[in-house]
């Protein structure tokens, strides 16, 4: 069962390493995994919490990201104004001082410390054993801001490609999702049809740009198509920005439960209808492409 630990806590039991931010995990990252797995010992994972609204997965994600990829221990680090000015050495020290690693593995542009000045040098006259992976697709090299960036392009095919090696889409934590406890809402869907479900958007999280999408929904009863509502909703006069999704085939009651909203292709952008007659005959049009 997953471990986490806070910075400054002491990981005692002997493990294997793995080095950066990992705010998710893409194929690079899964090399490195496989890599320090060969080691045979438990497996702590470093994360950075607190990057407003560029993280991949939140910390409550990645617990089940993590959890799932046969990870024993995450180091939880808070992206704090000391940390930010913590010199390369000292983070180092403060590192191996709370961690027992008998192997260390991280990826070639990882660095660390301030103004991220740490380097590779540097970090293998601390490390017992310092292993280094890069991975690429074709000329492609795999990166988290590669991923971010078919994100916020809508591109999931390509953004499958680089979180596993079967290419996807996936309904599981292998894929890009959104997790969330399910909100009582104004309940206007059920009114014309189309009941939804409600989310709120942690800050931290990155998500695909307003619109209106198709996917998946992983729900304790069960996985749904779905219609996917990302953005305000302008034809009921609601400008907060919110996750709402209509689950196609669904009928109960999900309040207070936890949900995975897994986007899968873009459908169209938010528009403001003239009536609620009008969005009820494009949604039964979304429901049909779905």
């Amino acid at each position: 069962m997953l471990e986490i630990y806070r910075y400054g806590e002491s990981v005692c039991v002997p493990c294997a390493l793995v080095l950066g931010g990992f705010d998710g995990l893409h194929l690079g990252h899964r090399a490195l995994l496989k890599e320090a797995k060969k080691t045979g010992l438990p497996i702590v994972i470093t994360t950075i919490l607190g990057a407003k609204g560029s993280a991949l997965f939140t910390e409550r994600e990645r617990a089940f990201v993590f959890d799932n990829t046969g990870i024993d221990f995450v180091y939880e680090i808070p992206f704090t104004e000391d940390f930010k000015n913590t010199e390369a050495e000292k983070f180092l020290v403060e590192l191996f001082g709370n961690i027992n690693a008998k192997a260390v593995f991280c990826g070639e542009d990882f660095r660390y410390g301030k103004d991220a000045r740490g380097t590779l040098s540097l970090l293998k006259t601390f490390a017992p054993v310092c292993a280094v992976e890069t991975v690429k697709l074709g000329d492609t090299k795999v990166s988290t801001s590669l991923c971010k960036q078919y994100l916020r392009e809508n591109k999931f095919k390509m953004l499958w490609e680089l979180l596993d090696e079967e290419s996807g889409p996936f309904y599981d934590y292998k894929s890009y999702f959104i997790q969330g406890t399910v909100e009582r809402g104004r309940q206007v869907g059920r009114t014309y049809g189309f009941p939804t479900l409600n989310l709120s958007i942690p800050p931290e999280k990155l998500l695909p740009g307003d619109g209106v999408y198709a996917g998946f929904a992983s729900t304790p009863k069960g996985t749904f198509k779905t219609i996917i509502n990302i953005g305000a909703r302008p034809t009921f006069g609601v400008e907060e920005r919110k996750i709402e999704a209509y689950l196609k085939g669904f009928s109960g009651d999900l309040y207070d439960k936890t949900v995975r909203i897994y986007p899968t292709e873009f459908l169209r952008p938010i528009q403001k209808f003239s009536s609620e007659e009008e969005l009820k005959n494009q949604l039964k049009k979304d429901v049909e492409r779905i």
